[in-house]
This record gives structure tokens, sequence and C-alpha cells, in this order.
């Protein structure tokens, strides 16, 4: 097997045997059925094989999985969902704790909080979650795990209104590199749980995640406006001034594609380069009309398809567009406007996308996120207004270097209008860029992970080295 600190370890027949019968769960080796389909994850780009796979049962089953890596200092990864865009999810050689079964979720619907499994889905939870008309803020796919989302933030439509993911985490139960099981909370191993609200998974696996719950629906109005892409300068400055006046119930992404085979759309339209505008209002009907009617009547766009419908359906409506099996590169930056040479660009490169289902989506955050201090989380980016992702999605191999080659040239021309920061989420596989996901927050992430992992055992991530340097801890109180 693949060594911690490199080079190959060897395990013994008995000691193989020993912890197999430990697990509750199955051990997985490269000649048993099951194995392959226990290592693919969400990108085909990643093609990882590890040595041994536990698909963990419970608690004690990952206690074991990470006391057994760091007795014999070999490579260990952790899977959820394994939708990480960089294929963080697995390793090659080493020791993978797959939790992508354990998806068991509990409401509290007089609480308002939700008890939910490293395993579980975006969708798992929504479905769990709007029987009770409650919701938290996640992301935008209903396959994307709910774990890996957390670590590193996590934003969506909701994320306004509520702010992000781990701004509404409560408490977590989470497996430290000695083996030890901890909960951590605002009154709790404050410094730990402080660290994995946006530090990602340098600090250990969890096991159970706490969410605080919303009102939310179950109908909200949502869905699409549709312009020709000839239009992209008007429909972008538009949409710029549109932003900059909504209330934290609405939210409104850009997107520059070239359109699907929509049944809402003429066939005439489908394959050609548009801008789409996704919108979603969580207030009455009647507000969200008014405030949607600037967006809406502007223009001439080829399709209106916001309307009222369930928050769920609408969590899942980008799905088809992100199905597994595609091979996917993301560049991406923070900003903090939509100025014209950004827009410029975008008319620019929106306008020579490199194949029928790349997009360049530009996420309209700001709201509840950007009045949270930039220490009160490990999640620094509190002034950033836009997210900025270049999506490059492909089938073949053989295109790889030329839809990689047109996402780096992008990405490098709206370098100079962005902040320098980037959401630790969408950092790909060959970009180390971990300074400036975490900025300000980095030398008290690295004295974090020196006391929690000084070993460095949990380094399939985007990575943190634990490093011995004096921080001054702020109030754990919301600024």
């Amino acid at each position: 097997m693949a060594g911690l600190n490199g080079g190959t370890k060897t395990i013994g027949a008995s000691e193989f045997a020993e912890f197999a019968v430990s697990l509750r769960g199955d051990l997985l080796t490269k000649d048993v059925e099951g194995y392959d389909e226990a290592r693919s994850v969400w990108n085909a780009m990643i093609d990882k094989k590890p040595a041994m796979i536990v698909q963990c049962f419970g608690v004690a089953d990952v206690i074991a999985s990470v006391k057994f890596a760091a007795k014999h200092q070999i490579v260990l990864a952790v899977r959820g969902a394994g939708h990480n865009i960089a294929g963080t999810a697995i390793c090659d050689d080493g020791l993978l704790i797959d939790l992508s079964g354990w998806r068991s979720i509990h409401v509290d619907p007089e609480g308002k909080r939700a008890r939910v499994e490293p395993g579980a889905t975006l969708g798992d939870l929504d479905h769990e979650t709007q029987a009770f008309g409650l919701a938290t803020p996640t992301g935008i796919n209903s396959t994307t795990g709910i774990a890996g989302l957390t670590l590193g933030g996590g934003f969506g439509w909701l994320s306004r209104k509520y702010g992000l993911t781990v701004d509404n985490l409560h408490a977590v139960d989470i497996v430290t590199a000695d083996g030890a099981l901890r909960h951590c909370s605002l009154t709790e191993n404050r410094d730990l749980f402080w660290a994995i609200r946006g530090g990602g998974g340098n600090f250990g696996v969890i096991t159970s995640f706490e969410f605080d719950l919303h009102l939310v629906g179950p109908t909200v109005m949502a869905g699409l406006v549709i312009h020709p892409f000839e239009k992209a300068q008007e429909v972008l400055q538009h949409y710029r001034h549109c932003v900059e006046r909504m209330s934290d119930e609405m939210c409104v992404w850009m997107v520059a594609r070239k359109a699907p085979p929509l049944p809402f759309l003429p066939a005439e339209w489908h394959g050609k380069p548009v801008i789409v505008l996704a919108a979603c209002h969580i207030g009455t009907k009647a507000v969200a009309e008014k405030e949607l009617r600037e967006l809406r009547e502007w223009g001439q766009p080829i399709a209106d398809v916001i309307g009222p419908q369930p928050y769920s359906t609408w969590q899942t409506a980008f799905d088809p567009l992100l199905t597994p099996g595609a091979r996917n590169y993301w560049k991406s930056h923070n900003l903090t406007e939509m100025n014209d040479a950004v827009i410029a660009l975008v008319e620019e490169y929106g306008g020579r996308l490199p194949t029928t289902d790349t997009e360049i989506f530009f996420a309209r955050v700001g709201g509840a996120i950007n009045r949270v201090s930039p220490q009160y989380t490990a999640y620094p980016h509190r002034d950033t207004k836009f997210i900025m992702n270049v999506h490059t999605r492909w089938s073949s191999p053989k295109d790889d270097d030329r839809c990689m080659a047109w996402a780096r040239e992008f990405f490098t021309a709206i370098e100079p209008h962005a902040t320098g920061g980037v959401y630790v989420n969408f950092i790909p596989s060959d970009e180390n860029r971990v300074a400036n996901a975490y900025g300000p927050n980095m030398a008290r992430l690295s004295e974090i992970k020196r006391e929690y992992d000084p070993q460095n055992l949990f380094r399939i991530n985007q990575n943190i080295k634990a490093r011995h340097v004096t921080f001054h801890a702020p109030s754990a109180a919301r600024p």
C-alpha cells in the first residue's frame, strides 16, 4: 500500500484479516465484486484505485479505519457522495473510507433541526426537510453530497437570506486522527468546530452533521429567463442592475452556455449560445412576482418559465446537466463586482465555448453571507458578491488539452478583476490555491491542524499543512 510519507507499506495477511473481522461494513479489494463501482466518482477524469475500500456502516467502522491507517502509516481518503471536482474522495493504493451508503436523516420539526449522516445528498436532505416546510442553505445540484459541500462552506439559492451552509451548522461529531470521537459546537471543541466550517476534510471524518432549519416553501417562485447570446452585453448589464437592487429573499444567477434541448425552447435554439438567468424567490407569491417583474419584463427573451414550483423540484432543475460520467474541469474566481470589462470577457469567451456542455456561471451571493465577519468561520470570503465558475465539460479524453486550455485562458483573462480568493470546493486537481481559499484564516487553520492532525493523516484534500504559529482567536459570537 502507499505509505503516508512516500514508499510502500506491506500489510500482513493476519493484520488484514484482523482488520476485516473488526468491521461491520464491507472491506473491498481490487479483486472483489463491486470494487470498481465503489471507486467511481462524479468526475470521469478521476480514475484512482485504492488498495482497500471500507464501506462503513457506523462510527465504529470509521474509528477502526482511521486507527488502522494511522498505525500502518498508509494513505487515507474519505468519500461522501464523491462529487468533488478535484476527485479528493479517492486515492491510489491507499485506504478509502466510503461513507456513501450512510444516508439517514432525522428532522426535528419543532426544534427546526436536522441530524444528517455523511453519505446523504442534498436531495436526501431536501426530501426529508421539505416534508415539514423546512430547509437549510445548500447547493443547486441534488446529487451533491452534503458532507463535502458543507466542509467547504456551501452556498445556493437560500444563502442570501440565511447564509452559507456552515453558518447554519449547529454541531458535528468527528473522528479525528487519533481515532477519538469528538462532539463539536460553539460550546464544545470550539476551535475544531471553527476549523471544519470551511476548512474542508483536513481535520477528521464527520460522522454526523446537525443543521439549523428555516421555514422555506414548500412552493417558491423559480425558473429561467433565456435570452439570445447576441444580446449578451445588454442582458448582463440589465442583470447587474437588477441584482444590485434585489432583496435577500431573491437570488439570480447568470449562465452563458449553449441551449440544451429543453422542451420549452423552440427547436431552432437547441445547441445555440444563450444567456440564462436562473431566479429563485422564497417570499410570498405576490412579493416575488412584484420583485421579479423588472428582471422578466425587459428585452425579448426566447423563453420565460419562472413560476410557482416546489422548492425540492427547483433543487433538481440542473441535475440533467450534471450527470456523472463526463469529464469536468473547473476554474473559479471570486469577484466584488461585474464590471464592464468582465461583461466584455464573458461575451468574448462565451461566444467560443469549446463544447456543447460547457458553461460560464456567475452566482450572485452576498446578502446574509456578507454580514458575517471573515474570522467567524474558516470560510473567509465575506466580501464576495459574485462567485464565477468556468465549468468545462466534455466526453472524450482526446479533448482534454483543448478544453482545459480554453478554461485556463478565460480564467487568466478575468483574473485582474477578481479578488484573488477562491471557493475551496471549486479548485481543480491541478491547481494549488489553498492560500487563496483561506486568506487571513490560514494561520489559525494551520495551528488547529497541528493540534489535531500533526502527521497530516487527512491530506487527500485541498491540504492545509500543520505549522506552529501564533494567532489571536476571535470571539465565537456572531458580529
